[in-house]
């Protein structure tokens, strides 16, 4: 393995506990920008240069800037923030655990590919093939997530909407 997939695969890791740890919740946001350009880098070694691209406008950019509209409009803190009851932290360890050995069973048995210069393809992360991929496999996840996305954006509407009267100031 390379000294660069392993860097950002611990940054990518460090970064995604950032965001499950940090108090503040822009933090939080903050740290998963760090976990996007991970990532991106991932996908530069994957020689998939248009999905690292894509990640980086797309999540890093726009999406980010969504989520961190929505944390400064809601006006979340620690002490607005009801307290949780212990059986639902308990019930939290308890998925994530699952969650873990869940994975862990699920890739034990996993070797790891090396390198064939003989029948390595270098068009395989471009543009064209990738675009073949999403919408003759994967048409109807790729439907559902256009679905999810117009929900979260009337979600967002319905969160802006002021009542009658209301004033902000």
């Amino acid at each position: 393995m390379s000294p660069l997939f392993l860097f950002l695969s611990f940054l990518a890791l460090l970064s995604a506990l950032g965001v499950v740890i940090a108090k503040n919740p822009v933090h939080s946001v903050l740290f998963l920008i760090l976990t996007f350009f991970a990532l991106s880098g991932h996908y530069l070694i994957l020689n998939a240069q248009f999905l690292a691209a894509v990640n980086i406008i797309v999540y890093a950019g726009a999406i980010m800037v969504l989520f961190l509209f929505v944390i400064m409009f809601l006006n979340l803190n620690a002490e607005t923030e009801p307290k949780k009851p212990m059986l639902a932290q308990i019930a939290a360890v308890i998925a994530g655990g699952s969650l873990l050995l869940v994975l862990v069973a699920a890739l034990r048995n996993v070797e790891p590919v090396g390198y064939d210069a003989a029948t390595f393809d270098s068009q395989i992360g471009m543009v064209d093939r990738l675009g073949l991929v999403l919408y003759d496999q994967y048409l109807l996840p790729f439907e559902l997530a256009s679905i999810l996305f117009l929900a979260a954006m009337v979600g967002a509407v319905m969160l802006g909407k002021r009542e009658t009267g209301e004033r902000n100031f």
